[in-house]
């Protein structure tokens, strides 16, 4: 132990050497698993304290209690020893060794004042024990002892989740200061420091590309499935991978304040933050406990038989809806972190899966939140590429949202921008610059006119976009529409919510012309215009006042209080860290279709616990009353209390991805590169 805590980088939360080796978690605190396989084994280590069974580590001493108590059943049943004062020797110290922890949980329990299934399963088991039916008392125990390590293999896929992106982390990076470079721990990484990353690489931080171009693998981010292209000025995220080129990145966020490091924070907070459903969950499980011991008492008094007294005890169980609800509630965050949102609680989930409303803002969130060009309108004689070279070359040195929507127009389309030889601006008229021998004037129809320039009527403009004209040499050349571009997937998603038998309400703050248009080509129920934020917040407190269960999604600082206000509020991760901050629901990837996934799956999340929920109630009724008439004896009793609770843990286990279902190789142990990332606080 001594060679391990020396080597061991220090615990944030303790300051002192951590066991676990992961000190990017929120707590240090070692489960009893790890602590056994960082321990040194028995007879001069020939033993190890902890063995890896299907991916998994499980406790020795755990396995030897479930190997002792089949090897004791087996002994009884073939009466190899003949028992002493009317004792079974092997049989009782079998149970005693095997059935130790539960026993001692049930007693925990008792001092608590608390109903649990193993204060049931302890009772059933002494009972057997008591008529001495110890075959009976040991394969019950068997069947408890396999049943608990099975269910801790299923949660153990869910928390390897954790496992899997915290291990994808580097533990140094390549960083540029004073023009030196070096290779230093993640720990020592600053705000504002360059970081260089080589192809193939992980990227260890949130930050802006400064130089260098590649195609980067955002998928375990934002849930894009392909590559995307960074270049200057982009932003990339922690936990993506670099594939192709070299990136100069420099450092916004590190550590727990990166949006990979968030995506950590919500797979672990699902364990932390315990949602309604779970605590009916426990409610249900002691109420089926108490249930189970009136039946018992009506049967040994109705038929004075022990055994299917025992047996009616030993198959009533909601282990599996105990067990299950939390593993499915991990398993839909975890999901839903892979998805590209992040969930802050168990508790959001759950209400995520009973909207029957949806608030919407409009700019930022159903739009690009940016001016776009949106149409170009060249007059005869001129092309499209021919105005926009023009134009763009005039609005260049502007910074005008709308001569910035121009000039990135004419970069998206890879047209050659030259530098204007003169440029001259006049505020709220316009732009009149020269290229060569070309006076270009740039500006709204009223300039133009002011100018003598004669406008044609038929423009081909709309009543949502804003108009900026184009004249070169005194002659009309052509128009451009700027609008705020809807996101392409936008209809797609309000139509899938409209599936979902989800109402959508658009409220904005801007005029009710572009806010009908806009609610109009994507379909929204309702649309409530040149609303300022607290009217926003105002209408969010009725719809929750009428019952309505509200879910409001939002990017902006005057979204915040709305978000608030909402049943579960949702931020874009475009949006402002006052939206963020304020909201349940952080959506990484600003993109709709994310929403709508998410949403799904919280309601299939809600509907794999209601259904463990009513198959719980229905295989204890039936178990019950079968056991009761005497048609079950101990043993099938148990059987069918283990297979029940490990059907309804596997339904739960349904919800943990493919990924998180199989555990990543272990690789080497965390060194102090990982134990100065800070957790978040929410």
């Amino acid at each position: 132990m001594t060679t391990v805590a020396a080597s061991a980088p220090l615990c944030p939360a303790s300051a002192q050497p951590c066991i676990c080796f992961r000190p990017f978690e929120r707590s240090c605190s070692a489960s009893a698993v790890e602590q056994a396989r960082r321990s040194p084994g028995w007879f001069g280590d020939r033993v190890p304290r902890a063995l890896s069974l299907f991916g998994h580590d499980v406790e020795t001493v755990e396995v030897l209690r479930v190997a002792a108590v089949a090897v004791s059943a087996a002994l009884v049943w073939f009466q190899v020893v003949n028992p002493v004062a009317g004792w079974d020797v092997i049989g009782a110290a079998g149970l005693l060794f095997g059935a130790w922890p539960i026993l001692r949980e049930a007693f925990e329990n008792i001092k608590e004042r608390r109903m649990t299934m193993e204060l049931s399963m302890s009772i059933a088991i002494l009972a057997a024990a008591a008529i001495s039916e110890f075959f009976t008392a040991l394969v019950v125990t068997f069947f408890v002892l396999v049943a608990e390590e099975l269910e801790h293999l299923t949660v153990d896929r869910g928390r390897a989740a954790i496992a899997d992106l915290i291990d994808v982390m580097p533990h140094e990076a390549t960083v540029r200061r004073a023009g030196v470079i070096s290779l230093v721990p993640i720990d020592t990484i600053i705000v504002g420091d360059r970081v260089l990353v080589a192809p193939g690489e992980n990227i260890p931080v949130d930050g802006v590309v400064r130089s260098g171009l590649s195609y980067v693998d955002q998928a375990r981010i934002t849930g894009e499935s392909m590559p995307v292209k960074r270049s200057a000025g982009d932003a990339v995220f922690a936990g993506s991978i670099n594939q192709s080129g070299a990136l100069d990145i420099q450092v916004d966020r590190i550590g727990r304040d990166t949006s990979f490091g968030r995506i950590i924070d919500a797979i672990e907070n699902a364990e932390q933050s315990r949602a309604p459903v779970q605590r009916l969950a426990d409610q249900l499980a002691g109420y089926l406990v108490y249930f189970s011991f009136a039946a018992a008492i009506v049967t040994y008094l109705l038929t004075g038989n022990i055994r299917d007294t025992i047996s009616v005890i030993i198959v009533a169980g909601a282990c599996g809806v105990a067990a299950g609800t939390p593993l499915a509630v991990l398993g839909g965050i975890g999901r839903a972190a892979r998805n590209g949102a992040i969930i802050k609680g168990g508790m959001h989930l759950e209400m995520l899966g009973r909207i029957d409303t949806i608030v919407l803002d409009k700019t930022g969130t159903l739009t690009f939140g940016e001016p776009r060009v949106s149409a170009i309108h060249p007059a005869a004689g001129r092309t499209g590429a021919d105005l926009l070279r023009l134009a763009a070359s005039a609005e260049l040195r502007s910074e005008h949202p709308l001569a910035r929507a121009i000039v990135a127009e004419a970069r998206i389309r890879e047209i050659a921008v030259p530098e204007p030889d003169s440029f001259d601006y006049t505020l709220g008229r316009g732009v009149a610059a020269k290229l060569g021998d070309e006076r270009i004037l740039i500006g709204s129809v009223k300039l133009l006119q002011a100018e003598g320039i004669d406008v044609p009527a038929d423009r081909a403009g709309d009543a949502v976009s804003s108009e900026v004209c184009v004249a070169v040499n005194g002659l009309y050349a052509g128009a451009f529409a700027v609008a705020d571009e809807v996101r392409p997937e936008a209809a797609d998603a309000i139509r899938a919510l409209h599936a979902m038998k989800i109402r959508t309400i658009l409220l904005t703050g801007d005029n009710a012309k572009v806010a009908e248009s806009v609610g109009t080509s994507l379909g929204i129920d309702t649309v409530e215009a040149g609303m300022l934020p607290e009217q926003k917040l105002e209408r969010v407190r009725a719809l929750v006042a009428s019952g309505a269960k509200v879910a409001m999604l939002g990017d902006g600082i005057n979204d915040a209080p709305a978000l608030t206000a909402a049943s579960v509020g949702i931020a874009m991760g475009s949006g402002t860290d006052v939206a963020k901050e304020s909201a349940d629901i952080v959506l990484l990837a600003n993109n709709l279709e994310r929403l709508v996934e998410t949403v799904r799956i919280a309601q299939r999340t809600r509907g794999v616990i209601w259904q463990n929920f009513s198959g719980t109630i229905a295989v204890d009724a039936l178990g019950i009353a079968l056991a009761a008439f005497g048609f079950l004896n101990p043993l099938l009793a148990a059987f069918i209390h283990v297979s029940s609770e490990l059907i309804f843990i596997s339904n739960s286990a349904r919800l943990l991805s493919t990924a998180d279902m199989t555990r990543l190789p272990q690789i080497a142990p965390e060194t102090e590169a990982s134990s100065a990332v800070k957790a978040i606080s929410r």
